[in-house]
């Protein structure tokens, strides 16, 4: 049923020919007679601080988090925003430790990386690994879960149209190289965050409401501590002998104090500091205005739990108390990811068309920059080094148009019927087990490629090949192989009459094997690889400025922490 008015769709409207126009006239005023490949990609030098942190952030918050992580804070509670606290912590490790080393090292593409490090073999393995992971897990899964969220305020059968028109609309945007994507990010930020502060505020005036306390949202907030004491702890217990299925699944999503241990750090950290779609908003800038532009971004993430997870935990409490039955279980099923669409049935007139713009805002631009990461992957890395070496700047230009194409197109294909099955995982969930796959061996790859001078080539091509059998075999075979229960890991019932290991533990001991045969094999090349790199304790100062920021979030982390362990 469509939930949005004529006010709703002159504001959504509004909104869609300000970004367009605001973006085309970026990409006419700077544009240049020969278009330039570094420009296109990259938009070398002309993203300032506080552009390339809005960009990250409009990037990373997408319908993944304000849908799928509305359903995680749903069914988890508070523990679901250590994706958010922890992605801060690590963001300034990228700052501090991995940024220098990239722009030191001229580095604009993550494949590059490797080769430079490494060798050809292992960048081409890698380029692939990530073009696959970008359209089938990141770029597909975006936009189902995008398509799902505005098709619940404007109806069902228009599920498909939107779909078509999320696309027209990232492309819109991409083709005009990542110089627009990152100016256009600055006023999605600002729209995402504008409309989900409102939604945020709606669902808490809504528990206030259900619990009698009139329409205060402090009283709102208070009534869900007392109500759902139980989602508001960061880390689960493990499961015993008498602990229900319900928490035993829980667990297998955020294995308590465990997971700290293994899987988080390597999730967060591939994510944020070898992961092409993020790295490339700051490696066409200088080393102050990146850092800069990161740290304001890990601010910016503390916060985001307040519009991406506390909507989540308000429906369960209002769920829970005999409201949004139908909102939440359509036909007597319960989905969790509905939740978020379900608190923007209650907003106002017009309100609706501003919190289904910032939801726009938070898609197109996560499609955008995902489409520009697959691009400039397929364009620098493959094409232009196996398919046709001697293209020039303006052929460049456009075969990485034609690459963002194409994957719009595939994307498409694949979530018209999900034939990937996202809505049966819940989007969030899928998005981070299968990156769990080839994260460990990429995350090994990189540290060691960063830090340990006698890596080899060799070495990081085992390292890619054993993170992900690793990664296959303690997902899927580790409990019939080893057992349930040994010096390693703990398996329990997944309510499917088999066990699983906890994904986030799986992607740790995959790690952790990844790193041994790569030091293993390493030990057998020269002590000092020829393509390591020169570190200088120089390059890792930092500014004042970024010394202060660095200070403030980790302060905001640990009180957070200290509230809600």
């Amino acid at each position: 049923m469509n939930q949005l008015n004529q006010t709703d769709y002159i504001i959504f409207l509004l909104y869609f020919i300000g970004v367009s126009s605001y973006g085309y006239w970026i990409y006419k005023r700077k544009q240049k007679t020969d278009l330039d490949t570094k420009d296109f990609f990259l938009a070398e030098g002309s993203l300032t601080w506080w552009a390339i942190g809005a960009s990250l952030i409009a990037s990373n918050i997408s319908a993944e988090q304000f849908i799928g992580m509305s359903g995680n804070g749903f069914t988890f509670g508070v523990a679901i925003a250590v994706y958010e606290w922890l992605a801060a912590v690590c963001l300034i490790i990228v700052a501090v430790w991995f940024m220098p080393i990239y722009l030191k090292n001229h580095i604009y593409t993550m494949p590059q990386f490797l080769k430079t490090r490494y060798n050809e073999t292992v960048a081409l393995i890698m380029a692939i690994f990530w073009l696959f992971l970008y359209i089938f897990v990141n770029l597909t899964s975006i936009l189902f879960l995008g398509a799902l969220a505005i098709s619940t305020l404007v109806g069902t059968e228009f599920f498909h149209p939107i779909i078509i028109g999320l696309c027209l609309f990232a492309l819109v945007i991409t083709l005009g190289g990542m110089k627009v994507i990152g100016y256009t990010d600055v006023i999605q930020v600002v729209v995402l965050i504008f409309g989900g502060l409102v939604t945020t505020y709606i669902a808490l005036t809504l528990v206030s409401q259900k619990f009698g306390l009139g329409n205060d949202i402090f009283a709102g907030m208070s009534a869900m501590l007392r109500d759902a004491d139980d989602h508001f702890h960061m880390i689960f217990e493990k499961p015993g002998p008498n602990t229900s299925q319900v928490d035993i699944n829980k667990y297998l999503t955020l294995p308590g104090i465990a997971m700290y241990f293994a899987g988080q750090w390597i999730v967060n950290l591939n994510y944020w500091g070898c992961n092409q779609y993020i790295t490339q908003r700051a490696l066409g800038a200088d080393l102050k205005t990146a850092r800069t532009g990161i740290l304001f971004a890990a601010i910016l993430k503390i916060f985001m739990p307040i519009i991406v997870m506390l909507p989540g935990i308000a429906a369960y409490v209002l769920y829970k108390n005999g409201s949004l039955q139908e909102q939440m279980a359509p036909g007597g099923k319960l989905l969790a990811d509905n939740a978020y669409s379900a608190i923007l049935s209650f907003l106002p007139n017009g309100l609706k068309g501003l919190s289904m713009a910032a939801l726009t805002a938070a898609i197109v631009a996560s499609l955008a920059g995902k489409a520009n990461s697959i691009s400039t992957i397929f364009t620098l890395d493959i094409y232009q080094k196996y398919i046709k070496k001697d293209a020039n700047e303006r052929q460049l230009v456009w075969i990485g148009r034609v690459a963002i194409l194409g994957a719009m197109i595939l994307a498409i294909a694949l979530t018209w019927q999900d034939t990937l099955g996202i809505g049966r995982e819940g989007g969030f969930t899928f998005i981070q087990k299968y990156t769990g796959y080839i994260s460990p061996g990429i995350f090994a790859v990189f540290i060691l490629g960063f830090f340990w001078k006698r890596t080899t080539g060799p070495a990081a091509v085992a390292g890619i090949l054993t993170g992900f059998a690793m990664a296959v075999f303690f997902n899927h075979y580790a409990p019939a192989v080893l057992g349930n229960e040994n010096i390693l890991y703990t398996a329990f019932p997944n309510g499917n009459g088999g066990y699983e290991i906890p994904f986030l533990i799986c992607m740790g001991w995959s790690f952790v094997f990844t790193v041994l045969v790569m030091v293993a094999i390493s030990l057998g090349g020269p002590v000092i690889n020829p393509k390591a790199f020169d570190i200088d304790a120089r390059m890792f100062k930092l500014a004042p400025v970024n010394t202060a920021m660095i200070v403030v979030i980790l302060l905001c982390i640990s009180a957070l922490y200290v509230r809600f362990w």
